[in-house]
């Protein structure tokens, strides 16, 4: 079993070692259930290992959040990574770099031991294990070399320490690793570019019929260049940040708009628009046009609830008028023949 790290995303400019990003400490304790009988206090000591890896200069943790280069074909640039040993007693760390991708949460990693990578993580040379007495740090240099035939660019790896823990007693081990963003873009012709796509769009109706529905749209997103973009989307003039997305990743996002009326068929537009965080010269757009049927049924049976109300008012009106009419020309019929039926005044008996 592996537990794979969560690698910190940076907001600095390529090339640059300020300190806006936080260090990308992590600490993953890996505990191993076993029977009492079985525990042995290495087991117990190699368990409590905690540790936090950074981007760092010859010196030690230079306060960047990710390392970030811009390199020729070709060419070569050397940095350093700080590993910090929290724990109570000596670790051995394995160093290893793979390639990196934005899970659909949006969080960074990288690939899992036993699956290769082909891009960036191929780069990367280190030393691949390092001891790291109780309580100090030790600075590694490694090294990205950016093949000839690298496509300009940008291209993203991770590099991490690892520490393997286990059980004599157990066939279950546990590999856990701290690290961070490698980003290298290689240089040339930069093309930022997205292309949406609207894969599905549904219209919930408000049973009650003085209250508009709910339009949702999902759409998917692919970075058709090859500049990393952080994500922004517009839908019925509400502006919504995706995070980030490298080069010829897709993503799916749910957008949903409230106060829609029904009017039989809803047509949106929904833009989307990337900015490379790294350099907001880099910008792309895309639009696309989502429609749903919008049947407004409540409206209708409303409507037609008080159309039968009204026919059954006037129904009612126009057949008492009846009866009333009715009445009194049967009263007048009934007063002329009792009229013609009864002697008058001054008749001869």
């Amino acid at each position: 079993m592996t537990l794979q790290v969560r690698f910190v995303r940076p907001r600095h400019r390529i090339g640059r070692r300020g300190s806006r990003g936080a260090l990308a400490l992590g600490i993953l304790a890996a505990l191993i259930a076993v029977p009492a009988h079985a525990a042995h206090a290495d087991e117990a000591a190699e368990s409590s290992v905690s540790w936090a890896v950074a981007p760092a200069d010859e010196s030690g943790s230079d306060g960047r959040s990710a390392a970030e280069h811009e390199v020729d074909p070709g060419d070569a640039v050397t940095d350093h990574l700080e590993i910090r040993n929290l724990g109570a007693t000596d670790a051995e760390f394995e160093i290893g770099a793979a390639d990196g991708y934005y899970t659909d949460n949006g969080r960074f990693t990288t690939l899992p031991p036993g699956q290769p990578s082909t891009d960036a993580g191929t780069w990367i040379t280190s030393e691949t294990s390092i001891d790291v007495p109780a309580g100090e740090s030790v600075v590694v240099p490694y090294t990205v070399t950016v093949p000839e035939s690298a496509t300009p660019g940008d291209h993203a790896a991770g590099i991490a320490a690892a520490l393997r823990t286990s059980s004599d007693s157990s066939s279950i081990g546990v590999t856990s690793r701290v690290g961070f963003r490698v980003l290298v873009r290689v240089t040339g012709e930069l093309a930022p570019s997205v292309a949406v796509e609207a894969t599905k769009a549904d219209y919930q109706a408000q049973w009650n019929p003085f209250r508009p529905g709910r339009m949702s749209t999902e759409y998917t997103v692919t970075n058709t260049g090859n500049v990393a973009l952080t994500l922004h989307d517009e839908f019925d003039g509400t502006a919504t940040d995706r995070g980030d997305i490298l080069p010829d990743e897709s993503r799916t996002f749910v957008t949903q708009s409230s106060s829609v009326w029904p009017t039989f068929r809803i047509s949106k537009a929904l833009s989307v628009h990337g900015v490379a965080p790294s350099d907001s010269e880099f910008t792309a757009a895309a639009e696309t046009t989502v429609a749903a049927w919008a049947v407004p049924w409540s409206q209708i049976l409303t409507l037609l609830g008080a159309a039968l109300i009204v026919w059954a008012i006037i129904t009612s009106r126009r057949r008492s008028t009846a009866r009333l009419e009715r009445v009194v020309d049967e009263a007048r019929e009934q007063g002329r023949r009792e009229a013609l039926a009864t002697p008058g005044e001054g008749s001869l008996h």
